[in-house]
């Protein structure tokens, strides 16, 4: 069979620890294993260096690649992700044969296809944006955490104000918070067309809130207020990530 590369690298990588099997001829092999730490994955990469590695691959395990493709990148050492199930369907693999070492094989032959993997820069943006939405998935599901203690109050903001998130909902929130009961003054604390059905809020905001669920409300409230903060901040941090 035609060999593609001569000198290549396949790397079997797990959390703590990777095996790197080099072909360093068309017959001579050598075998090492390393820890995932970065002193290590340095080392590997020194190895890489002096033998003139051509191309090194390793499977896109978890995110356990990620900064092992990074370091590569950085120290221009080249390398592709492979996927799993690509490496495991090609045929002709003995059993005896390691993972790293039946990568290697296959890299040498060209009987590999390298993933797409996004530049740093795109990379970069990516993990921001998911952390992002992350964050306001988590900041719904503290929203309704807070609904769920206003229903036990049976106080039903959520029926008489459509985002209880939104300027009135949160001025009669606060007020609740700070122990506020009155329906009357709560209801008069609703804003614009929210105070168009002030008598059906008035009914809504007649509840009973207990010490606990006060509180509860103090913590979920604050918590919701710094997700709001952060997403805010991560919106800034990547729109002047997309001008550089």
């Amino acid at each position: 069979m035609e060999v593609l590369y001569k000198r290549c690298c396949g790397i079997d990588i797990h959390k703590n620890m990777m095996v790197a099997c080099v072909f360093t001829s068309v017959r001579k092999k050598e075998v090492r294993q390393f820890s995932t730490m970065t002193e290590d994955i340095l080392q590997l990469v020194s190895w890489l260096k002096e033998t003139d590695c051509e191309m090194a691959a390793m499977e896109s395990t978890g995110s356990y690649w990620k900064p092992v493709y990074n370091i590569f990148e950085e120290e221009h050492i080249p390398i592709m992700i492979v996927n799993a199930q690509h490496i495991k369907g090609v045929p002709g693999r003995k059993t005896d044969v390691k993972d790293a070492e039946w990568i290697a094989d296959l890299v040498r032959h060209g009987l590999v296809k390298a993933s797409y993997i996004p530049n740093r820069e795109q990379r970069e943006l990516r993990e921001m944006t998911r952390y992002r939405q992350e964050m306001i998935e988590e900041r719904a599901r503290e929203l309704n955490r807070i609904q769920a203690v206003l229903e036990g109050c049976n106080i039903k903001l959520g029926s008489v104000i459509t985002d209880i998130s939104g300027k009135s909902g949160m001025a009669i929130l606060k007020a609740i918070i700070s122990g506020e009961t009155d329906p009357i003054v709560l209801s008069e604390l609703a804003e614009g067309r929210a105070r168009n059905k002030l008598q059906e809020m008035r009914r809504a905001l007649q509840g009973r809130v207990l010490e606990h669920q006060q509180k509860m409300l103090e913590h979920q409230l604050v918590h919701m207020e710094s997700l709001t903060s952060l997403i805010s901040d991560l919106d800034e941090d990547i729109k002047k990530k997309q001008t550089l």
